[in-house]
């Protein structure tokens, strides 16, 4: 492994882009696999899992990466395109060893006083190849003190050797996850989500507890149904709610429909009652039709409101960029169900037009709105006869009761379990032909 370094700490291997000899880059490391040794041997590390650009991960053998450098990961090119399943013998060192409880030995470090046993948490560890060999092992724990003596001041950090821990090997009831959530901070929901659905049910919990609402509400919109229940069920029933507040109204009806009738209306009580009314709307439409489908929150002005007011709240930062494409005007009051539906008025045309312009004038009044029991196959081709990424839903009365996005039409036409398929099998050959390995009879991890 000519010009890999010789060291590094694994929380900076998280996310970091892999590449084949041709510099074409074919995933990025989301986990390494170490396997604990009998006394105070450090682990081996045995590979990496590596997401691909299609989302599957593989397990990648370190044999099989040539170049661990700054930012990027080398390999040979030879992938084993099978999906990554976990030993019973093997550890994730992301998922499983950062923010572990340990104990030093003997305090750890030349010089600190007394020589008792003291319990602290792992924040870090580092990996190192060994000189002359192709093989690497976890050889440092960075770790943060609890309490203890005069000299060892809680908080405080250090590195030391592998062998001065013991307490890897020991089931934990209580993991921490505050590590293992500032190494993936800067993963978007969607890629968070993949990261905790691999995890085990005990890790997904630790995270989910560590996660703030909002960002836990994103995370939860992305993961599969069964995930998705399992991890609300094992919050306290007021987090829950708040989770749910925090989520889209939309993905909170569909996630609560899941449920049990007495489990959803103990968090509908819980909630506050306007997110409640929302979420109960929703609730009473069927699944597969615009009105099951719909958000509650979409844009909506009034018709004496200008252009520069409308572009106002298209920036919104966490406006979901499908929602940013139009505005729908309508008469007071401007929450759903509105008043009199208007119109919508495109964020292209908005564009076009003076700031000081009305938006009563550039409404589109031609689009016929989709009502409430529109099926979903009608929707999906209102979307695609119009070339729309979202469609008003109007009631009999006139009122814009919200608004359908194309992602919702996508994840209900999508198997139920779209999440967890992965692509079909030849895709992968195809992926792994064209890198030269792995599916076309190439060692699998038995070879390692």
């Amino acid at each position: 492994m000519a010009g890999s370094t010789s060291r590094v700490f694994v929380s900076h291997l998280a996310g970091v882009p892999v590449f084949d000899p041709n510099g074409d880059q074919v995933g990025r490391v989301r986990d390494l696999v170490a396997m604990l040794r009998v006394g105070h041997r450090p682990p081996r590390l045995l590979g990496m899992v590596v997401e691909l650009l299609t989302r599957r991960r593989i397990f990648l053998p370190m044999t099989r990466i040539t170049g661990i450098e700054s930012g990027q990961v080398i390999t040979t090119g030879v992938l084993d395109v099978r999906r990554f399943e976990q030993r019973p013998t093997e550890r994730l060192v992301l998922g499983e060893l950062l923010d572990r409880r340990v104990q030093l030995v003997g305090g750890g470090a030349a010089g600190d006083e007394g020589d008792q046993d003291e319990e602290v948490t792992v924040l870090d560890v580092s990996v190192r190849r060994l000189p002359a060999r192709r093989d690497w092992e976890i050889d440092r724990v960075f770790v943060r003190r609890g309490k203890g003596g005069a000299l060892r001041r809680k908080g405080e950090t250090l590195t030391v050797e592998w062998s001065a821990v013991t307490g890897f090997s020991l089931e934990e009831d209580a993991q921490g996850a505050e590590s293992l959530v500032a190494t993936f901070e800067r993963l978007r929901p969607a890629d968070l989500a993949n990261v905790m659905h691999h995890l085990s049910p005990k890790r997904r919990a630790e995270v989910a507890a560590a996660l703030d609402d909002d960002r836990l509400a994103d995370v939860l919109e992305e993961l599969p149904d069964d995930d998705q229940v399992e991890i609300l069920g094992k919050l306290h029933q007021e987090r829950a709610a708040d989770v749910l507040e925090a989520m889209d109204p939309d993905d909170a009806a569909d996630l609560l429909s899941e449920l049990p009738e007495e489990d959803q209306e103990r968090l509908l009580t819980l909630m506050r009652p306007d997110d409640a009314a929302d979420v109960r709307r929703l609730l009473s439409y069927e699944e597969r039709t615009a009105g099951g489908l719909m958000t509650t929150d979409p844009i909506v002005l009034r018709p004496d409101s200008t252009v520069a007011d409308a572009l106002a709240r298209v920036r919104q930062e966490d406006l979901p960029p499908a929602l940013a494409a139009q505005v729908y005007v309508c008469r007071p009051p401007d929450e759903t169900p509105t008043g009199r539906y208007l119109g919508t008025a495109h964020f292209q045309r908005l564009l076009r037009e003076p700031p000081y312009t009305l938006v009563a004038s550039v409404v589109d009044s031609d689009l016929p709105p989709l009502a409430p029991d529109s099926a979903l196959p009608a929707v999906a081709g209102y979307l695609a006869a119009y070339n729309l990424v979202a469609a008003p839903v109007v009631d009999e009365g006139g009122s814009l009761l919200g608004a359908v996005t194309v992602d919702d039409v996508l994840d209900h036409m999508l198997p139920e379990d779209w999440r967890e398929t992965e692509f079909e099998e030849s895709a992968f050959h195809e992926d792994a032909t064209a890198r030269g390995g792995g599916a076309d009879g190439s060692p699998g991890r038995a070879a390692r």
